[in-house]
């Protein structure tokens, strides 16, 4: 594991890096709005990625990064984000395709930066679809937005919503809530073949 510190216009950012022999692209994953990088939905997905010959990077935004609990402006959260996949891919990843993705808030990120950050494909983990118990405060166009293919792992008993699939997104259900903690194995062999599936054409 290596950790890489990266000054974004918001802070400092820090990636943890899970990097496997010969990787044929990198997955980044963001955590949620008051969770980190141990969340064990997101453990799994990076289990599941090695596992596809992927490289991981854990992302830490600058608020996490300095102690603050609230995530900042989801503005700040992208312009972060972006800064973090252009450095790494600079400093680690050069010539490999991009894979966005993390859970929650962070799935969010993935989405509303995939067309600007260049990623091939983007795997969202508890997509919160909307606040629990407003479903009139959709963000189902956050995901509709994105054009890549699209991987969500979703909870059947989510009181943040539940996405609707499409020709280019998947939807796998696992039993439980929000915190996708009951089927970790289940989730990193989802991820796992989702991967190795969507990344075979590229070579």
């Amino acid at each position: 594991m290596t950790t890489s510190e990266i000054e974004t216009a918001h802070g400092l950012a820090r990636a943890e890096l899970h990097c496997v022999p010969e990787g044929r692209a990198v997955l980044l994953l963001g955590h949620g709005a008051g969770g980190g990088i141990g969340a064990p939905d997101l453990v799994a997905a990076a289990r599941g990625a090695r596992a596809a010959g992927v490289h991981v990077a854990l992302v830490e935004q600058p608020y996490r990064v300095a102690g603050r609990r609230f995530p900042a402006p989801a503005p700040q959260l992208d312009s972060a984000w972006l800064t973090v996949a252009e450095q790494l891919e600079k400093e680690f990843f050069a010539d490999l395709p991009q894979v966005f993705g993390g859970r929650s808030s962070g799935a969010r990120v993935a989405c509303r930066t995939a067309a600007d950050g260049g990623a091939v494909a983007v795997v969202c983990l508890a997509f919160p679809v909307h606040p629990p118990g407003k479903p009139d405060k959709t963000r189902q166009p956050e995901l509709d937005g994105v054009e890549v293919p699209t991987l969500v792992v979703q909870g059947d008993n989510d009181p943040f919503g539940r996405p609707t699939a499409a020709h280019h997104r998947e939807v796998v259900l696992f039993p439980g809530d929000h915190s996708l903690k009951r089927d970790a194995t289940g989730i990193s062999r989802t991820v796992e073949e989702w991967l190795d599936r969507i990344l075979r054409p590229l070579g």
